[in-house]
């Protein structure tokens, strides 16, 4: 199922990027969401050309957590005009089940690099050279820096 995606990955016209807070790096709630924020901020600003050039931004969401849906919702329309958020239920989209496998990618890759591992991560993966040369060199070409 996952080299199903990865190829699904590859034919997809799409861009992302992934930002990243410790929280126990936070003092609480109120770092966090400022964190979050100010990444948010910073990553749609440097990219702004590139948001403009849509007619609308659709912000797909499954509600998951809500400090997070507040800090899209807040951060993204403060930000661009053309922005509209959509529930949606995992299961129905291709794209959503996309960008969970590319979120999940890129946490495993800092899991590597901080030698934080799970066990069935390394049982799955083999080791970190093998997961950066068969999934995280492929995802990447998609990815918005």
């Amino acid at each position: 199922m996952l080299r199903s995606l990865l190829a699904y990955c590859q034919h997809v016209p799409i861009r992302y990027t992934t930002l990243f807070v410790e929280k126990k790096e936070c003092s609480g709630l109120i770092d966090l969401t400022q964190k979050l924020s100010k990444q948010i901020s910073v990553f749609v600003n440097d990219h702004l050309e590139y948001f403009h050039a849509f007619d609308e931004v659709i912000v797909y969401y499954d509600d998951g957590q809500v400090e997070l849906t507040r800090v899209l919702t807040s951060t993204l329309t403060a930000l661009l005009s053309n922005v509209s958020f959509r529930l949606v239920k995992p299961s129905d989209y291709k794209l959503f089940q996309l960008a969970d496998m590319l979120c999940t990618l890129e946490l495993v890759a800092i899991k590597f690099q901080t030698k934080t591992p799970s066990r069935s991560e390394l049982d799955f993966f083999h080791s970190a050279r093998d997961f950066k040369r068969n999934y995280l060199k492929e995802i990447r070409r998609k990815r918005l820096d």
